[in-house]
């Protein structure tokens, strides 16, 4: 069954979406592959440590994208704020001098990501598959009906 990998305590499924970020000022940050590569580290290690999945990642000089698997519990602006705050976080931890460049330190708060964000759902049907069942649900409940313990 397509779902019985997606159980969780209180509801079955899985949310996929793609979501994507910009460096503060569109500051050409990651165009080097050191920083890069420890970003797509960073980005990975946010997701273990949170419970979701990240499907495919990309980082680019000034923007990130990100297909993500999300629990039913997990709302993509949650996990949007999770890795964005987790890679600043450890990223100005670990690579000060090289971000100190981009942004100047002055005491201050520092942010290595700018305040929005995109994103889209990715399902694993198209819209026209949900409609269409969706239309199909009365006749469907109505053979149930002659029927009540078809559930189990």
């Amino acid at each position: 069954m397509r779902y019985s990998d997606h159980k969780y305590k209180h509801g079955v499924g899985w949310n996929i979406c793609h979501v994507q970020w910009v460096t503060k000022y569109r500051y050409r940050v990651f165009s080097g592959s050191f920083l890069k590569n420890l970003c797509m580290i960073l980005l990975h290690e946010s997701a273990r440590r949170h419970r979701f999945e990240i499907e495919e990642a990309e980082v680019q000089a000034d923007h990130v994208h990100v297909l993500v698997k999300l629990r039913p519990s997990m709302s993509i602006s949650r996990a949007v704020n999770l890795m964005k705050g987790y890679t600043s976080r450890l990223l100005f931890m670990l690579e000060e001098e090289k971000l100190g460049s981009w942004y100047n330190s002055t005491g201050k708060e520092r942010s290595l990501w700018g305040d929005g964000k995109f994103y889209g759902s990715v399902g694993h049907i198209t819209l026209e598959k949900a409609k269409e069942y969706m239309k199909k649900q009365e006749a469907h409940h109505a053979k149930s009906l002659e029927n009540p313990h078809h559930l189990w």
